[in-house]
């Protein structure tokens, strides 16, 4: 099993910056990949961006390119999300996500999720 946990959201007005942080913990020895996510109340979940755990290759949504980065600090198992220039479309719960494959399957991790509000 794999732990996520979220820190960092909260209340910011447009054009704010804030910085969101994941802490994984557990089976987190082959996780290959590791993402944020997120869902704005009535809208399906959608990948914000990801990371790839060994040689930090990155992707991004269309939507937050050049505004967002994503970065690991795997001494610490932590994923961070930088978001500037934040929008009030960008309001939404952000979650953390960790992919593990096995064998033939590939297993997904969530944290509990934090709120990100952008006020206009």
């Amino acid at each position: 099993q794999v732990q996520l946990v979220e820190s960092g959201g909260g209340l910011v007005q447009a054009g704010g910056s804030l910085r969101l942080s994941c802490a994984a913990s557990g089976s987190i020895f082959d996780i290959n990949a590791m993402g944020w996510y997120r869902q704005a109340p009535g809208k399906q979940r959608e990948l914000v961006a990801s990371i790839i755990i060994s040689g930090g290759s990155t992707n991004y949504a269309d939507s937050v390119k050049g505004r967002f980065t994503i970065s690991r600090d795997n001494a610490k198992n932590t994923v961070n999300l930088q978001m500037n220039s934040l929008k009030p479309e960008d309001t939404a719960v952000y979650y953390c996500n960790a992919r593990r494959p096995y064998r033939t399957l590939t297993f997904d991790y969530w944290g509990q999720g934090t709120q990100v509000t952008v006020s206009s």
